[in-house]
């Protein structure tokens, strides 16, 4: 088991059968040098460490048939349970067929207490354990990973860099991609030409009104084209939730 900065309040507890994987890509970077500093916590445990033969066996054949084999649901429950004996926390386990991840969920994460995560591997999980322990079944794509770990980084990483202190302006949090219900506008920096292509003027004009409605305008129409579907969900907001109204 594998324990970093415990005194803090935001905690990440990882369950994996492999825990020698973090914290990976969490140990660099902004979340690398919050975790360092102590601005949150993460443990990762090994689900063997439950299991209860000498084996330290933790699958089994599906039942019904079938390829492969399930991770066994008293196995896993023992690990939920000594991971979370006394704590009040979300509990999430990483699956393909889980509902989409999305930045509002990871907002609502971020300002909780934190999380455990299960990550599966294998066929899958033994569905009773997914009831019994109330766990909220979360996906990052329509896709199939090898295991919930990299996932489960990606859940972390995001709500991490949303943590008070983490980023160095807190507006970078708000000011990005689906924090209003669109993708973000294009940016660009020095140097001012670019193998012929040039900086929009409008972003030199120091016009700050104008640069606000170009960006607004760039990013609406990118949402448009590229996510409808995030484009819709949007017109169907409050007007109060839009910031353009």
């Amino acid at each position: 088991m594998t324990m970093i900065g415990f005194h803090m309040t935001w905690r990440a507890t990882v369950l994996t059968l492999f825990p020698e994987m973090f914290p990976g890509p969490l140990g660099v970077s902004l979340a690398g040098r919050a975790l360092a500093s102590g601005l949150w916590a993460l443990e990762a445990r090994d689900i063997r460490a439950s299991a209860g033969d000498r084996h330290r066996s933790v699958d089994d054949t599906p039942a019904g048939g079938g390829p492969g084999m399930v991770l066994r649901a008293d196995v896993l429950a023992a690990a939920i349970d000594a991971a979370d004996a006394g704590i009040a926390r979300p509990r999430l386990v990483m699956s393909p067929r889980g509902t989409p991840l999305t930045q509002a969920r990871v907002a609502g994460l971020a300002a909780g207490p934190g999380a455990l995560i299960v990550c599966g591997r294998f066929e899958g999980i033994d569905q009773r354990v997914i009831d019994a322990r109330g766990l909220e079944e979360v996906s990052i794509g329509d896709y199939v990973l090898s295991g919930g770990e990299i996932a489960a980084m990606t859940v972390i990483d995001a709500c991490v860099r949303l943590l008070p202190g983490v980023m160095g302006k807190p507006e970078s949090g708000t000011d990005e991609s689906f924090s209003d219900g669109l993708l973000e506008y294009p940016q660009y920096t020095r140097p001012q030409s670019f193998e012929g292509a040039a900086i929009p003027e409008i972003l030199l004009s120091g016009d700050h009104a104008k640069v606000a409605a170009w960006r607004r305008a760039q990013a609406q129409s990118l949402t448009q084209t590229r996510r409808p579907d995030l484009w819709h969900a949007r017109n169907q907001m409050p007007a109060k939730n839009k910031t353009d109204g």
